[in-house]
């Protein structure tokens, strides 16, 4: 069997790909790397919220597992939009990494807690959101491009520290610029942050996706990551939308917290629930209706309404 693999052409990207081929070749698989440039790479003067959010990571990937050009692409969870369109399908997800938020510097003395303020460098809204909340003393300036991009603009002054996912600084190996390790009841995750997804479109050899299932896929992620996606498809989340997730398995029971924060970090929503393992995209779902009824659907309209109007 040959299954070619589709990715983003980052340094953490690559890593991920090359960490998925990996886990193929361990069950025999022969695998070829297949690297494709997205629209998020391209643009990067402008922040996402202003690109619009869907598919920016993901279009041009598709576009190839429809014409059969690759077999599967390869994602961070956490880039992936609330909703596929229906000619694909997501068939696996990786053993997630630790999921928090880490602050990156020069200066490993640094803290948001300190009470100092400084400039962090982030492009994602729920960061800054989540800043503007707990530490309004951060200034922050957006931050585009992947992480060795990121780290020069850092080496060139263009900000203090970055705000990041620890699985990538992790991955890269940078762990020694880790400055703080971040409170998840701070700065929940958003959703899927961790893992990595395996996309396909519906009509690949029904053979190729279970030897992919078999190989790739850990379950008690998958578990995790199908409640927050559910979660993420009832609020109708993005890229652009400080909407953040993170589920946990205890025993036989689903622990998932959940909320939504607004862009000039004033209004905070966060709700938790715990349901079976049994049905996790039901309690995904079920926790978005909580913070719906909870003010989250005029939060959401505010928010789009002033990232349009950008």
């Amino acid at each position: 069997m040959h299954i070619k693999i589709g990715t983003r052409g980052s340094k953490l990207a690559l890593w991920q790909a090359h960490y998925v081929e990996g886990l193929l070749k361990e069950g025999g698989v022969d695998t070829e790397i297949v690297i494709i440039e997205t629209k998020g790479d391209k643009i990067l003067n402008r922040s996402l919220s202003k690109i619009g959010s869907k598919g920016i990571f993901t279009q041009e990937l598709e576009d190839q597992l429809l014409d059969g050009s690759i077999d599967i692409a390869v994602h961070s969870a956490k880039d992936l939009q609330s909703q596929l369109d229906e000619a694909f399908e997501l068939i696996a997800y990786t053993e997630r990494e630790k999921a928090n938020d880490v602050l990156v510097s020069h200066n490993n003395e640094l803290s948001l807690k300190s009470g100092e303020s400084f400039v962090v460098g982030t492009s994602s809204t729920r960061r800054i959101a989540v800043l503007r909340h707990f530490y309004p003393h951060i200034k922050t300036v957006d931050m585009r491009g992947n992480l060795q991009t990121r780290l020069r603009k850092l080496n060139e002054g263009h900000c203090d520290a970055l705000l990041l996912a620890y699985a990538g600084v992790h991955r890269m190996e940078y762990d020694d610029k880790i400055a703080e390790h971040l409170l998840l009841d701070e700065f929940t995750p958003a959703v899927g942050q961790g893992s990595v997804a395996i996309e396909c479109a519906i009509n690949l050899a029904e053979e190729k996706k279970a030897v992919i299932k078999e190989l790739i896929n850990h379950p008690q992620t998958e578990t995790c990551l199908l409640t927050e996606r559910a979660f993420l498809k009832r609020l109708q989340g993005g890229c652009s939308i400080p909407v953040f997730g993170l589920a946990t398995l205890h025993d036989d029971q689903i622990n998932i917290t959940g909320g939504i924060i607004s862009l000039d970090g004033q209004e905070l929503i966060r709700r938790t629930e715990t349901g079976s393992i049994s049905f996790p995209e039901e309690l995904g779902t079920a926790l978005a209706n909580e913070l719906l009824e909870a003010g989250a659907d005029r939060i959401l309209s505010d928010i789009k309404g002033q990232i349009q109007s950008l």
